[in-house]
């Protein structure tokens, strides 16, 4: 499979270059790591500092100062790229986009299973691999970087079974569960209408959201503004547990990397090549 090639792009001051590029490495190696051989899409994500530096082929997520609707778009060529908002959980935001357009680039694939819903049998589920798993509660940290959990194809297996991944961090367990925070979309064919289960009170409920308008539009697009109570993943306040907690992982690690620094630059001073006569 030809890799497919994410850049990582900030509008905002708060994010300079060097931000941009401990988060692209960060979710690069979640990429590598965790993602790809669970889900079979291979990828890069690079670093760029401006729009006008990102090649073409590239698909963008960009980090923008606020947005009325973020998440995934298309352009007017109908390639995908991503908006997120630049707050201090911006990286969680990133990967949660990242993740969700390797497994589904267009916003639209669907897979059938049976309806959380009494009644309604077999349905189409809308593949965000990253949303019903999408609190911060349940995401994890890479290289001190705050990063998604996100589902495994064994998400919509029929039925439980013993020793299954049904997300990487292991908080989802069983198909088609959904955790505090997160939310599940489907389609049911013979109403027309999209349904959501929701977890963001205490209660879960399933709500109807109608049927969706036929447009150039990816479905996960409309999707995201019918879902305004989903909290602004890159603009969490900094008391988290989440948020602190990879504070803390990033200050760690803080001493080795810097005593590897110091190695390589004690190993480049050594190497140089001296002038005659000293």
């Amino acid at each position: 499979m030809i890799p497919m090639q994410l850049a990582l792009i900030s509008t905002v001051a708060q994010v300079d270059f060097a931000d941009l590029s401990m988060v692209s490495a960060a979710i690069q190696k979640q990429i590598v790591r965790d993602f790809e051989p669970v889900w079979n899409a291979p990828a890069t994500i690079d670093a760029f500092a401006t729009l006008d530096d990102v090649p073409v082929g590239y698909w963008p997520i960009i980090v923008v100062e606020a947005v009325a609707h973020g998440g995934q778009h298309r352009d007017r060529n109908g390639q995908p790229f991503a908006l997120i908002e630049g707050g201090t959980s911006w990286s969680l935001a990133a990967s949660h986009e990242a993740l969700e357009m390797l497994a589904d680039p267009f916003g639209s694939r669907l897979i059938a299973g049976a309806s959380p819903a009494p009644g309604q049998g077999r349905v189409e589920f809308l593949v965000e691999i990253c949303d019903p798993c999408e609190d911060d509660d349940f995401a994890y940290t890479v290289n001190g970087v705050l990063v998604s959990d996100f589902y495994t194809p064994n998400y919509f297996d029929p039925v439980t079974a013993a020793g299954v991944r049904y997300s990487f961090t292991g908080a989802l367990t069983a198909p088609r569960e959904v955790l505090p925070g997160g939310y599940l979309t489907w389609h049911e064919p013979v109403g027309g209408d999209w349904f959501q289960l929701r977890r963001f009170t205490a209660d879960p409920e399933i709500k109807n959201l109608g049927p969706l308008p036929i447009g150039s539009e990816a479905i996960r697009t409309m999707i995201d503004r019918l879902t305004p109570e989903t909290y602004r993943l890159g603009r969490l306040d900094e008391s988290r547990r989440s948020v602190v907690g990879a504070r803390a992982a990033r200050r760690s690690i803080a001493a080795a990397t810097a005593a590897r620094a110091q190695c390589w630059r004690d190993t480049i001073e050594s190497l140089k090549l001296k002038k005659p006569g000293r």
